[in-house]
C-alpha cells in the first residue's frame, strides 16, 4: 500500500474534482517505492508520467472526470510494487 508520508515532492497537488465510490474526494501520487515501470503511465497517460528526473512516476494532474479517475484507479491496481495511493 502506498505511504503519503514517502510521496515524491514532485507530485502536483490537489484533489480531483470528483469522488470515489464512497463519495470521498481523491488526491493521487506515487510514493518514493515506484519502480518507473510506466504502469501507470500506460493505464492513465493524462495523469501519469516520468519524473523530470527520470528515475521516478508521478501524478503530474489530479483527474478531471470519471474516465480519469477509473485510469488512475486501474493504474494504482496495476502497479507492481503498491506505490500509487489515492489519499486525500
Amino acid at each position: 500500500m502506498a505511504d503519503p508520508t514517502n510521496k515524491w515532492e514532485d507530485n502536483v497537488l490537489g484533489n480531483a474534482p470528483v469522488k470515489n465510490e464512497e463519495g470521498n474526494t481523491v488526491s493521487f501520487y506515487v510514493d518514493k517505492e515506484c519502480i518507473l515501470c510506466s504502469v501507470c503511465s500506460d493505464a492513465a497517460p493524462n495523469n501519469f508520467r516520468m519524473s523530470d528526473d527520470e528515475d521516478h512516476d508521478i501524478c503530474y494532474k489530479q483527474p478531471d472526470d470519471e474516465e480519469e479517475v477509473e485510469q488512475c484507479y486501474e493504474a494504482m491496481e496495476n502497479c507492481p510494487v503498491e506505490s500509487i495511493g489515492d489519499d486525500g
